[in-house]
């Protein structure tokens, strides 16, 4: 029983990694997306957007799947 309680605290806190990076990012202006996925996979990252600066201007996102093959053709 032990090994399905990892399991079950490491999902808690895979969820809670992902939610609370997800909000420092919106906050700090980046993209929130990648900053979610990144802290679900490694919710230590958390600790190091803190560290990052707030991003001027723009909030930067990924290029939709229509404009990155819009030149292909």
């Amino acid at each position: 029983m032990d090994f399905v309680r990892g399991i079950v605290i490491w999902g808690g806190v895979a969820l809670a990694g992902a939610a609370v990076g997800g909000i420092i990012a919106g906050m700090k202006n980046r993209d929130y997306s990648s900053w979610i996925a990144w802290c679900f996979v490694l919710p230590p990252l958390v600790f190091v957007l803190l560290l990052l600066p707030r991003h001027q201007g723009q909030r930067p996102r990924q290029p939709r799947l229509d404009e990155s093959e819009r030149g292909s053709w």
